[in-house]
């Protein structure tokens, strides 16, 4: 970013090489309807691209961003007045893994039905805990910098992470 920011247009397409798919399932996930979705990330990297003269290093690049990524969010489910979303089975089928050489259909459909229980539980997370565990996830966020790019404090954020995680197991079926 720093590059960047003094002017070598080429490390702005490593940043968003390095970082486009973590961020736009953290934002997809977090929104559930693809367009929307998309229209959001646009838009975070636009405020990446209008803060390049303002960026300074305070912490990693990603926290940064995520924190951008958060507030813009925020903005959004303020507007909504802080919506659950459901993510659409047909905008986005999930992706069940191939269970073997022998393409067992009952494993497939046990992985299928899991996912289905763990993508359902997902949407259902109050959203601060949904947010701290796709930031936990898809970005790989410690909790420090989670809490860092949220605006809370390390222990709230290590809570609803916890809680997150909870919920997600429970619903999954793990102990």
């Amino acid at each position: 970013m720093l590059s960047y920011r003094e002017g070598d247009a080429a490390a702005f397409d490593r940043l968003y090489a390095r970082h486009k798919g973590a961020l736009f399932r953290f934002v997809r996930r977090s929104i559930g309807e693809r367009s929307l979705a998309e229209e959001l990330y646009q838009e975070i990297w636009m405020r990446v691209i209008e803060a390049r003269a303002r960026y300074e290093p305070q912490a990693r690049f990603s926290t940064w961003l995520y924190t951008i990524a958060h507030n813009r969010l925020v903005d959004h489910w303020r507007k909504r007045g802080l919506q659950l979303v459901s993510l659409d089975a047909e905008d986005d089928p999930p992706i069940v893994p191939d269970a073997g050489p022998a393409h067992d259909p009952q494993r497939k459909l046990q992985a299928r039905e899991r996912l289905e229980r763990f993508m359902r539980a997902l949407e259902a997370l109050p959203p601060a805990q949904r947010e701290v565990f796709l930031l936990r996830e898809e970005s790989g966020m410690s909790v420090a910098e989670i809490a860092r790019a949220t605006g809370a404090n390390e222990e709230a954020a290590k809570s609803r992470l916890r809680y997150a995680l909870a919920k997600l197991r429970e619903a999954a079926g793990d102990d």
